[in-house]
């Protein structure tokens, strides 16, 4: 057999393998998620984790040069031979996403792991909203004093990545499992196409670099970083990423960061509750300080300004991605954290 059709073969017994993979979730929990990924994610961390910038993004960077200046100097060429080094291009890249950080994809689910239920009825929904709209209230007025005001977060960037790690020493006081070391926390160099992108932030699989979009509002920023780094100790789903970085958020000692939290959380639920009983939306929207809802609007006009067709383009793509990779609600598996909010916190404070 011709060199040439090795990797793109391999390629296709990479996606052979994946699709009995997903069968084995307490395998991949035991072997990688809990074994060969954490050395390979301590040790990418521990060496890029140290230096300021962004090493995933320069890769990207001189990866995208380099394919747009190989194009060019192909242009001529055979496109079979063309096609077949695509392939084998992709194939290895394949393989290294997978080896560095993706099968984590195909890991046992978190509401396994914690026992916590995965359905919920109306009245839960309603009940739970209700409950952090009085904690979002109080934390909104213990920083403004006044219930008006929004909440404008007094730290710099730099200072929130670092101050993240309190929220996760506490969190993993609780469980073990969430557990974070070696931090590796970043402004994105894309953070200006990331924003047109519609995207807060990214973990590089490649690099583990958790990557956050410093153009974002900067009372929310505090979330988007504890999100991040979710998906750095190993879990990628994004719902329930979305529940440790609530998590981690909660339980800093910091008020801004609980309010991150509380107010990210709050709008995934209304938004829920909207969708599901409209009526209990409009009496509940009175409840809320002004002040949050002025973040909220703060968050939309932002966002607003960068709304073209390239971000609908990037979040269709995500949304294949994120179904190709085990998360057969694509990008509305964002919002598939509230499940595990109000399962877990039926019976609990949140704190």
């Amino acid at each position: 057999m011709k060199r040439k059709y090795l990797l793109p073969l391999f390629l296709l017994f990479q996606l052979l393998y994946l699709r009995v993979l997903a069968y084995f979730p307490e395998t991949v929990e035991h072997f990688y998620s809990n074994g060969l990924y954490v050395y390979l994610s301590n040790g990418s961390r521990t060496i890029l984790g140290k230096i300021p910038f962004s090493i995933g993004d320069l890769l990207y960077g001189v990866t995208i040069a380099y394919g747009l200046y190989w194009v060019y100097k192909n242009r001529k060429s055979n496109w079979k031979d063309k096609t077949w080094s695509i392939l084998s291009f992709l194939s290895v890249v394949y393989f290294l996403f997978h080896l560095l950080w993706a099968f984590n994809y195909y890991r046992q689910p978190l509401f396994e792991k914690m026992q916590i239920q995965r359905d919920y009825s109306n009245k839960d929904l309603v009940d739970f909203t209700k409950k952090l709209i009085a904690k979002t209230n109080e934390i909104q007025y213990q920083i403004t004093k006044d219930k008006n005001a929004k909440v404008t977060n007094p730290y710099s960037q730099d200072s929130i990545f670092t101050m993240t790690q309190n929220g996760y020493d506490n969190l993993a006081l609780e469980y073990p499992i969430f557990h974070y070391k070696y931090p590796s926390r970043k402004k994105s160099l894309f953070s200006l196409p990331l924003t047109y992108m519609g995207f807060g932030g990214y973990l590089n699989p490649f690099t583990n670099e958790a990557q956050v979009n410093s153009k974002l509002p900067l009372y929310g920023f505090p979330n988007v970083v504890c999100h991040e780094m979710a998906h750095q100790i190993g879990y990628a789903s994004e719902s329930e990423c979305n529940f440790i970085g609530f998590l981690a958020g909660i339980k800093n000692k910091d008020a801004y960061f609980q309010y991150a939290a509380c107010a990210t959380a709050l709008r995934y639920c209304l938004e829920n509750v909207y969708l599901k009983e409209e009526g209990q939306f409009k009496a509940l929207k009175p409840s809320i300080n002004k002040g949050i809802l002025k973040n909220y609007q703060e968050s939309e006009q932002f966002w607003e300004q960068y709304d073209t067709f390239i971000d609908k383009g990037f979040h269709l793509f995500y949304d294949q991605f994120l179904k190709t990779n085990q998360q057969k609600d694509g990008i509305e598996s964002y919002s598939k954290f509230v499940n595990l909010l109000i399962n877990y916190y039926k019976d609990k404070e949140i704190n």
